[in-house]
């Protein structure tokens, strides 16, 4: 075109208006070629990363632009196909791009260590590499920089020179000298320095490094601006170090604080953390740094400075346990600190732990030796240690006067009563409550020792605490040792006031007895009484003994022991020897009545008065027990003695049992007509009187018996069967109606006798009660008394009695059934005569009997089914019982001929079913069928088909599934049937009926049929249901490839393709398995079983060609180009490479690399590890497999790896087999190894002088390994001026070892560098001996004169004497002028004749004390009086 393109560049998106505007170039010709002015672009790539602009046109032209300025840097043909897609590729800040035709993969990137350059050498255009190099931080453009720096400075133009030296790429202009010139330039009026600005313009960049950090601090500091500096540390702006650290010290801690933080130096952090009194981040921080301090040191420092900050940081510490508590106390005691001793270890020793139990003792020895036993006291109190010395603490506590807490220390019993006296001496020292509580504390033996000590003692003084202790650790030393210690002292009122503590709790019978004993003896005789009283514990026989023997004015103590534990008569007889009839009155009045039939009986035996009796009597009256008082009565043959009272009693309407049974017995003795009164009373006791009558009259006793209602029947029983009274009995037990009773009667025993009193019973039952009684209960009761007594003969002769031969009861339904059943237990033989006599029983429930397992009775059941199925009035009854009978027939008696016969007589339907399902269960499948049709049964459909299937009969299974299906509407029937019809190979009667409606389930039996090899049949059947998975495998199985896979395709299962590819790769049809294998590889999870499938079959070639064309499918994922990867490495290696090159980014990189490495493909491992980004992995292959070792590519990989060994190893695989190479690769590897370890590693590999450019180049580093090592090949290159030039720039090396090594030199320079050396180390004497050996006079006397020794001055003087060398002499006096002592200089002249020599030397030191003496005379002059000068010269004036 005539008007060329141009390249527009503007920024879109930002308001016009906003602040800057917005960006704009004007248009820029685009520089096309020549050979193509019709050429465009096609696609442009912004890399962000340089903010460059790449551009391809439609001819394959690559233009590269900086879109700040719109300069073409860049143009090339890269391509001569059109490039028709391009994205950016962040990692690199490039471009990436495909070729239409032949889908090259384009990747185009800047090489940032040669865009400079060529920016400046080939497209001369300075401006341009300066901003490029500015703004990527890129080198090239060094020399530009430092002229422009240097013009910029030369103009004067600061501003500029200032930003120069900011911008230059990687910090090329920022250095010490930079800012030392702007330090030189004067500053002009009303502007900042020249520094400042240099300054201000790198904190507007970025970060300050360490030098420019310092340097800035400086004057910000001398002029107080802090607030600036802590600015620009909140703001990251200073690179903290030391240095900066110390310099910010000066003027603000905190601040100081944040710079050692930062700069990780900890000791000087700790040092602040200390001035600011912040003890608890100490340990803190020094711990996560890593960092040992010397807290003792520390702690010392601060203890006579700060104590209570000394102490908060000692419990800081020992909390950390960072310092030994032991250290602290030795500390704050050596500085006498008792009271932050004392905190400190209470919070150290908090733990309580054995190990500790030194300091616990230091602890309390302090506090109780330094006057604070309070403190002790305290700590003893709470109990907070327990693993101290107890024994020694006890001992200081006792001499403190801490009695108490050394009576809790003290073990031995000695000292235990001793402090215990001590306590106890004085009243006001006496703590009741501790003492009570440490007594806990002793053995029962220890404590006895103790109280017994007191008692002798004081006992009336230490009564009270004796008896305190005694009562409360009563249980622990034990009442007998107490009670025998009082006794002992005869002291009975502490033992009354010891036990009468403990009597109300104690169940020792001796503690009660003994507070009794003790209670008399003190005359309390109310304790005496309300013990005896009270008490449940006491022996009574020992206290009743006691207090019969005291005889005590009163004896209620003596009345309540025996009364409570019945010792009534020998109460009543002590009371009645006595005198004391009252006592015996009040006792039974008012103490105890109810037993005043004991006493009453005691008097009786005492043979007492009988109208004493009768008075007590009637005073007691109703509260007397009847019982008791007739039994002790009757005892002693005296009942009538009370008949009086008992007819009183009665008289008043009393209702005791008691009172009638005695008045009765009385009745009956006398004869006074008992049986009315037996009959008619009603209070008395039948058990108790029919007792008493059996002997005098037994039919008074059954009266009795008979009256209790039931409460008596065993002793009726028993007294009719002994006196032959059956008849009664008979009669009872009809009307009682007791089956239990009946039971008891008619149980059967060994005893003969007992069977005949039974046989006696029944035969009154039968002849005598029954036929007397007319309720109908009476018989049941009975009927039921003889089942349940199994006494089926006697049951069946009462049965009969009463049904066969004529009664009321004959036609009751009950009593025939009952004969019937029991004729069935007892007597088969006469059922089928009582089924035919009789009619009114219940058929069909009889017949369940008889026909049941234990009485078989088949016969009688199947003739009570038919008797009523004749006579039943109901159609379904008639049924029902008709098939009843005729399971009789089939599943009890086993007679099927019988069972068909009968069904074709009563020709019902259900009989027919019941019939076919007994056939069914016989295994006659094929009646069975017939049954069911007769039936039309389709119920059993299920049990039908499982036994057809069994006998395998199918042809005779279709007619009656056609009839059930009729009835049946269910999913089973349809599916058996369509099953049948294909085990009868009946496949056009089953295509029909698939083809019409119905409900079965033919996926299922399709699958039964494929399962079962019947394929055609599950051709049919999945055809119609549209199953092509399954079609297709059918087909397969009948060798009908091509419709498998158009099966498969309407499929579409990868299953259905993999049954279709495996066949067809087994027989050899490789290209429809290459249609089915194409469908398989898209997914991955099968590609791993289809590869294997044909690597068995050997036919890898055909696999990657399946494979090859899978590629450009659009499903194509990872795993087809990995597994392609790998089949190449197997079988065609030589494509393996051109494959990695174009799909390593769609590949699984760590599978392919082992296959390479299994393959031994090295130069592709390699390669897939670099695009990984393996780079530590292929650095190591490429050094175990040099045949794949790149030089360019190993350098690319090495500076990226992770791990730093992989450097060394680099090293040491360069030195071994590419050694022009070595110095490259250190080169690169520069500021990522330790140049230490590379010195050594090269040492060791004995390749030293192969690195030698290398070491020059880090030299400046100033580390002793390379300055050794420098220094060292130097010595062997015998380059002297090398050498002192190293000696003097970097002195980090071992100087003394360089310089015994070289002072025996063949050189003299290499020795005078010796003496050079040791004169730097202030070893002047070495240095001196080595220029006189080599007679360098001049360097050994300036090596003196900078020694400033006087001794060796005078010993080199003495030298030129010896060796008359007169100017050195001279020369000598001259340098070393203030070393050398006058007498010995103007000797040493005088004797050697060098006294013209030493003359200028005299000269000078004349003129010196000269000096010196007159600077005296002016200091130590008189001063002159203003008075008397003013007179001297008025004196002159008056002569004048």
């Amino acid at each position: 075109p005539e008007t060329p393109a141009k390249l527009f560049v503007m920024e879109v998106g930002r308001d016009k208006d906003a602040p800057g505007g917005v960006f704009r170039l004007a248009p820029v010709p685009i520089p096309v070629p020549a050979d193509a002015p019709n050429d465009f672009p096609v696609s442009m790539v912004p890399s962000a990363k340089h903010d460059i602009l790449y551009m391809i046109t439609k001819m394959g032209y690559l233009y590269l632009f900086d879109v700040f300025s719109g300069k073409a840097l860049y143009r090339a043909r890269i391509t001569t196909d059109t490039v028709f897609v391009t994205c950016p590729q962040t990692s690199t800040g490039g471009m990436l791009g495909i070729t239409a035709r032949k889908g090259q993969l384009l990747q185009v990137s800047v090489n940032e260590q040669t865009l400079v350059p060529y920016v400046v050498s080939t497209l001369r255009d300075n401006a341009l590499g300066i901003a490029l190099a500015s703004r990527l931080n890129l080198p090239g453009a060094d020399d530009l920089y430092v002229a422009e720096f240097q013009r910029q400075l030369q103009v004067g133009d600061v501003a500029g020179a200032a930003k120069t030296a900011a911008d230059s790429p990687q910090g090329l202009l920022r250095t010490a000298e930079t800012i030392q010139r702007f330090q030189a330039i004067p500053g002009q009026p009303g502007q900042p320095q020249p520094v400042f600005q240099y300054f201000h313009m790198l904190l507007e960049k970025g970060k300050l490094n360490q030098l420019e950090s310092i340097e800035l601090a400086k004057p910000v500091l001398q002029q107080g601006r802090t607030q600036f500096l802590e600015k620009w540390l909140t703001e990251d702006k200073l690179e903290c170090s030391e240095q900066l650290g110390d310099l910010v010290m000066q003027a603000d801690v905190n601040m100081a604080l944040s710079v050692y933080l930062r700069a990780n130096v900890p000791e000087k952090a700790i040092n602040c953390m200390l001035q600011r009194g912040e003890f608890d981040k100490i340990a803190a921080y020094a711990t996560k740094v890593g960092y040992r301090c010397d807290y003792s040191f520390m702690l010392s420092s601060l203890v006579r400075q700060n104590p209570q900050g000394a102490l908060e940081f000692a419990k800081q510490l020992a909390a950390g346990s960072l310092i030994d508590p032991n250290q602290v106390v030795e500390i704050f005691m050596g500085a006498n600190r008792i009271q932050e001793t004392t905190a400190f270890l209470l919070e150290a020793l908090k733990g309580n732990k054995p190990e500790e139990g030194y300091l616990q003792t230091k602890l309390l020895e302090i506090n109780l030796r330094g006057g604070s036993p309070q403190v002790a006291d305290a700590i003893l109190q709470n109990a907070m240690f327990t693993h101290y010395d107890r024994q020694y603490v006890a001992k200081l506590c006792e001499a403190a006067g801490l009695a108490q807490r050394a009576l809790e220390h003290y073990t031995d019993v000695d000292d235990i009563k001793r402090s215990l006296l001590a306590m106890c001496a004085s009243p006001q020292g006496v703590n009741p409550e501790f003492v009570l509580s440490y007594f806990g504390s002793l053995s029962p033996e220890a404590s006895l020792e103790c109280l017994k000590e007191l008692l002798a003692r004081n006992m009336r003084g230490n009564m009270q605490i004796v008896t305190q202790v005694a009562a409360k650790y009563n249980e622990q030393i034990g009442a007998q040792p107490l009670i025998d210690l009082f006794e002992g002292f005869k002291c009975y009122e502490g033992l009354f006031y010891y036990l009468g503590q403990i009597v109300n709790f104690s169940q020792d019978p001796l503690v009660h007895f003994k507070y009794i004993e003790a209670a008399a003896k003190c005359q309390q005789f109310k304790e005496v009484e309300r013990v005896c009283r009270d008490s449940t514990v006491y022996d009574a026989v020992q206290v009743k003994d006691f207090l019969m023997d005291a005889k005590l004015p009163d004896p209620r103590p003596l009345i309540h022991v025996c009364d409570r534990h019945d010792f009534v008569d020998e109460m009543t007889a002590y009371l009645y020897s006595n005198g004391l009839l009252k006592y015996i009155e009040v006792y039974c009045n008012k103490v105890s009545p109810q037993k005043t039939p004991a006493v009453v009986g005691k008097l009786l035996d005492l043979d007492c008065n009988e109208d004493f009796v009768r008075t007590l009597l009637n005073a007691v009256g109703h509260a007397c027990p009847v019982e008791e008082l007739v039994e002790q009565v009757e005892h002693r043959n005296r009942l009538r003695l009370l008949q009086p009272w008992l007819e009183a009693r009665i008289a008043t309407g009393n209702q005791e049992v008691g009172t009638h049974n005695a008045i009765g017995k009385i009745y009956v003795t006398l004869n006074r007509d008992p049986v009315s009164f037996l009959t008619n009373d009603q209070y008395y006791d039948p058990k108790v009187l029919g007792k008493y009558c059996e002997k005098l009259d037994p039919s008074l006793a059954f009266l009795a018996y008979k009256r209790a209602n039931g409460e008596c029947d065993e002793d009726l029983i028993r007294v009719t069967t002994e006196n032959g009274l059956f008849k009664d009995q008979a009669r009872y037990l009809v009307e009682k109606q007791d089956l239990e009773l009946w039971a008891t009667v008619l149980r059967p025993s060994d005893d003969p006798t007992d069977d005949s009193n039974r046989r006696a019973l029944i035969d009154q039952v039968v002849q005598t009660a029954l036929p007397e009684t007319k309720d109908p209960d009476h018989v049941s009761t009975t009927v039921k008394a003889f089942m349940a007594a199994d006494l089926p003969s006697e049951l069946i002769e009462l049965l009969e009695r009463i049904v066969l031969q004529g009664s009321d009861f004959s036609e009751n339904k009950n009593l025939q059934n009952l004969l019937i059943l029991t004729a069935i237990k007892a007597d088969k033989d006469r059922v089928m005569e009582y089924i035919n006599r009789l009619d009114n029983f219940d058929g069909p429930e009889i017949a369940k009997i008889a026909v049941s397992d234990q009485y078989q009775l088949y016969e009688e059941g199947f003739v009570i089914y038919t008797k009523f199925a004749k006579r039943a009035e109901q159609p379904a009854e008639t049924t029902e019982l008709n098939v009843m009978a005729v399971g009789v027939l089939v599943d009890m008696l086993r007679s099927m001929e019988r069972a068909a016969e009968f069904a074709e007589r009563v020709n019902e339907s259900q009989v027919w079913s019941r019939l076919a399902k007994a056939q069914l269960s016989e295994g006659t499948v094929g009646e069975a069928i017939a049954s069911y049709i007769k039936a039309n049964d389709a119920e059993n459909y299920r049990e039908v088909i499982d036994a057809a299937e069994r006998e395998d009969s199918y042809e005779s299974l279709v007619p009656y599934l056609t009839m059930a299906r009729k009835n049946v509407k269910e999913p089973t029937l349809d599916t058996m049937l369509i099953y049948s019809y294909a085990k009868a190979d009946k496949l056009g009667d089953l295509e029909e009926f698939i083809a019409a409606p119905n409900v079965g389930s033919i996926q299922s039996i399709g699958e039964r049929c494929f399962d079962e090899g019947m394929f055609a049949a599950a051709k049919l059947l999945f055809a119609s249901i549209n199953n092509n998975a399954k079609l297709a495998l059918c087909y397969i199985n009948l060798e009908q490839y091509r419709e498998a896979v158009d099966a498969a395709q309407k499929a579409n299962s990868v299953s259905t393709w993999k049954e279709v590819n495996k066949a067809c790769v087994k027989v050899g049809e490789f290209r429809l398995a290459r249609i089915a294998g194409l469908q398989i590889i898209v997914h991955p999870d099968h590609l791993e079983e289809l590869t294997l499938l044909y690597e068995r079959e050997g036919q890898p070639m055909e696999l990657i060609q399946l494979m090859e064309q899978g590629l450009g499918l659009d499903a194509a994922h990872s795993g087809i180009f990995t597994e392609l990867g790998v089949l190449y490495s197997k079988y065609l290696p030589e494509k393996l490479m051109e494959h990695i090159k174009i799909f390593w980014s769609r590949m699984n990189t760590p599978k392919l690399m082992r296959a390479c490495e299994k393959a031994l493909l090295w130069d592709e491992a390699v390669f897939l590890l670099k695009e990984d980004e393996q780079y530590d992995t292929a650095v190591k292959t490429m050094i175990a497999h040099s045949t794949a070792f790149q030089h360019d590519l190993f350098l690319d990989c090495v500076q990226k790896v992770r791990n730093a060994e992989v450097y060394y190893k680099s090293i040491t695989f360069y030195v071994e087999q590419q050694p022009l190479l070595l110095v490259r690769l250190l080169q690169v590897l520069t500021p990522n190894v330790d140049h230490s370890r590379v010195v050594h590693l090269v040492r060791k590999l004995e390749n030293l002088p192969l690195v030698l450019p290398y070491l020059k180049s880090i030299q400046k580093e100033n580390l002793t390994a390379v300055n050794e090592a420098v220094n060292e090949l130097y010595i062997e290159d015998e380059d002297y001026d090398q050498l002192r030039s190293s000696i003097d720039d970097f002195d980090n090396f071992d100087q003394v070892a360089l310089a015994q090594k070289i002072e025996k030199h063949e050189l003299l320079e290499f020795r005078r560098i010796a003496a050079y050396i040791y004169k730097k180390n202030k070893r002047y004497q070495k240095a001196v001996a080595l220029s006189k050996a080599d007679k360098m006079y001049k360097d050994s006397i300036e090596t003196v004169a900078e020694s400033g020794d006087s001794d060796l001055a005078e010993e080199i003087l003495r030298f030129f004497c010896d060796v008359c060398d007169k100017e050195c002499f001279c020369a000598t006096l001259f340098t070393c002028y203030h070393q050398i002592k006058p007498d010995v200089a103007i000797e040493l002249a005088w004797r050697n004749g060098y006294t013209d020599f030493v003359m200028p030397y005299v000269i000078q030191y004349a003129r010196h004390l000269h000096d010196k003496v007159d600077m005296l005379d002016k200091r130590t002059a008189p001063k002159e009086d203003p008075e008397n000068k003013a007179e001297q010269e008025a004196a002159a004036a008056a002569a004048a």
